[in-house]
This record gives structure tokens, sequence and C-alpha cells, in this order.
């Protein structure tokens, strides 16, 4: 899917604020980004940071979507459960889904494996972008956002977004 189309179809359902720490899978959309103000995306110098930055754009009335790597999960998910989890802070998470499938790059073998197992641990409900969502698909995650006030996770798989 092409970023551009993307990135419009969470801004017409009403995702208004991006922040988060770039990966390869992730440079067509943070490319858009980057052309865009800060009251709209703040790039990130750490995946914690922003988790922080986007529960306080929501708490400032944004809607906001984060952006990292699988191997940022790790490093945030004390972010998520001291902040989103327990004040109901929702966010659209996209999270590049590395894994065993990419060759050459041992570093993501063990956190691409268990990065679903670490969603499930903490509850955090998560769905598989592998190019092709639909307008009744981001709108079923905004409801879920705004229903259960916690982050939903969209893992992107290499090459989804173009």
């Amino acid at each position: 899917m092409k970023a551009i189309g993307f990135l419009g179809l969470l801004e017409k359902n009403g995702f208004n604020f991006f922040t988060g720490v770039p990966c390869s899978y992730l440079s067509s959309l943070c490319q858009i980004l980057n052309q865009r103000d800060q009251s709209f995306h703040v790039p990130a110098v750490r995946e914690d940071i922003a988790v922080g930055l986007a529960a306080g754009a929501y708490l400032a009335g944004k809607f906001p979507v984060i952006y990292m790597q699988n191997s940022g999960l790790g490093y945030s998910l004390e972010a998520f459960a001291s902040l989103q989890l327990i004040y109901y802070i929702p966010a659209l998470v996209l999270l590049s889904y590395r894994g065993p499938e990419d060759q050459g790059w041992e570093e993501h073998l063990i956190m691409g494996k268990h990065t679903e197992d670490l969603l499930n641990a903490f509850h955090m409900k998560y769905s598989i972008f592998r190019g092709k969502i639909s307008a009744p698909e981001v709108k079923g995650i905004k409801g879920y956002l705004l229903d259960q006030g916690l982050p939903y996770f969209l893992l992107i798989t290499k090459g989804a977004l173009e």
C-alpha cells in the first residue's frame, strides 16, 4: 500500500498526531511525516519518549499514532504499562514486524519471535498489516481505541508500506 494512501486513511479517521522512532520498514511514511509541522509530527529519540509524547498529545486533544520497530517494543513496555494501560490513554502503534524472515539481521530474531507473545502477555490488541487495510478496518481500530482507551498495535510487515 502506498504510504500516502495509508496516511490519508488514518487522517480521515481523525488521527492527527504522529511520533516515533524511524525504521526502514516505515521509511516511506516517515518521509511524508517529516514534511509536516510539529503540531502533526514530532520525531522521538527513543521509543519510551514517543509513548510519553503520544500520551501528552492525547491529553491535549490529539488522536495519536506512535511508530517504532518491534525491538523498541521491549524498550517501551514499561512506558505502556505505567502510562497508557493504567490511565486508559489510547494510541495506534505502528510496529514494524521484524523477525526470523529478515535474513542477515540476527539482532531481530528474538524480538521478532516473541513480539506477539509480549503483546498478548500485556493484553494489548493487535493485527498484522501486510500491505492492505480497508477503511472499515481502520474505523474498527478507531472504535476500539475510543471504546477501550487502550493502545492498538498494527504490526507492519516488510514491504507493506511503499
